[in-house]
């Protein structure tokens, strides 16, 4: 695509396009039966102090962590497996790759997430979205501070953005303006917890699966006016 030319539709993985909450219960679960509560319990506090630390879930670096306060707990690297081989694909939502092949009528579909340099691509590739976006996809550790960088790989006139965080919509449309249209589906914690402001969403939809019945063609003047 050369600069300036054509839309780009940037979407989220978690919770956007893939149903997070699911899977962070099925570890949960994971996790107590295969070694207690009390150990479940320190997995997460460690996933807590890595949020705050490197500001991405870093679910193997805090199995790694919990390994080192637990050395003889034989289940851990069982656990390590069933993380990296999570079946992700089965956590999807309902049409989420028919929203992916909807949006790359009017241009080309790209992945932007947050996430560590293992296991975030681990679980795109598990989930088939690697190959549904032919491979286009972007994980930075803020995506929202790393918008040079998309604009650098994939230039376009205008952007899409389909994010369930408020506060990665409220970023990226303060940056780029007109430049962006956001669309927010309304699924997952983040999305209950922190609705957008005002000016965030130009679009709010119920589910991944309803971008499938939206033009996307649609200026995004036109699409602030008609929400």
């Amino acid at each position: 695509m050369n600069s300036g030319a054509g839309a780009v539709f940037l979407f989220d993985v978690d919770n956007t396009l893939l149903d997070n909450d699911r899977f962070r219960e099925d570890l949960r679960e994971r996790l107590r039966a295969a070694h207690g509560e009390r150990a479940s319990a320190r997995y997460w506090a460690i996933m807590d102090e890595l949020w705050d630390a490197l500001g991405y879930m870093d679910y193997l670096g805090a199995l790694e962590r919990l390994r080192l306060e637990n050395r003889y707990d034989r289940e851990i690297p069982v656990t390590a497996n069933w993380l990296m081989d999570y079946p992700f694909a089965d956590r999807l939502y309902r049409h989420a790759l028919d929203a992916v092949n909807h949006a790359g009528q009017w241009g080309t579909p790209a992945i932007l997430s947050d996430g560590d340099a293992i296991f975030q691509p681990r679980k795109i590739l598990r989930s088939g979205l690697w190959e549904a976006f032919g491979g286009r996809v972007m994980i930075y550790v803020h995506k929202e501070k790393e918008l040079k960088d998309v604009a650098r790989r994939y230039p376009a006139a205008h952007y899409t953005l389909i994010d369930d965080k408020a506060r990665i919509l409220a970023a990226v449309k303060a940056a780029w303006g007109d430049r962006v249209t956001t669309v927010f589906p309304r699924q997952g914690h983040y999305a209950r917890e922190e609705p957008p402001r005002d000016g965030a969403a130009d679009r709010t939809i119920d589910a991944i699966g309803d971008l499938v019945g939206l033009d996307l063609s649609t200026p995004p003047r036109v699409c602030r006016r008609g929400r």
